[in-house]
């Protein structure tokens, strides 16, 4: 029986699954947005959110627990500098998984996770490099 066990096991052995998580976990924050399958998705969400509530609260040991999770510094001080300050006012719901498409080799259901502020920070994005080109 399989009540009450958590999580997918994506028909990997555990260090394998690990893995994929960690490495979609960390795509995820440095490109704040990734496709991938849903399954996937949601599982990379699970862990996404914990870190981000690790990051909202900034303090030394939410760093170090981050750091076991994310081995790369570089993501780690991204994720506590710019991503945790922006969700501070927020208790939850950090991102999104929109469905978008079926990929055509295996049928695979495929989804984007993003963060909820994507949109708006893209936007912001693209506004200072039209005002970057108009000013050159």
């Amino acid at each position: 029986m399989r009540h009450r066990v958590d999580g997918r096991l994506f028909g990997r052995p555990a260090n394998q699954r690990k893995a994929l998580l960690r490495n979609l976990v960390a795509s995820l924050i440095e490109h704040q947005r990734i496709e991938t399958t849903v399954p996937k998705a949601k599982e990379a969400k699970r862990i996404a959110e914990r870190l981000v509530s690790l990051a909202i609260k900034g303090d030394l040991a939410s760093r170090r627990l981050a750091m076991t999770y994310l081995p790369n510094r570089r993501l780690v001080s991204t994720l506590f500098k710019e991503i945790g300050p922006r969700f501070v006012g927020r208790n939850g719901g950090f991102l999104r998984i929109v469905r978008t498409r079926r990929r055509v080799n295996d049928r695979a259901e495929l989804a984007v996770l993003e963060f909820v502020d994507y949109e708006d920070i893209m936007k912001k994005e693209t506004e200072k490099a039209k005002e970057d080109k108009e000013n050159k």
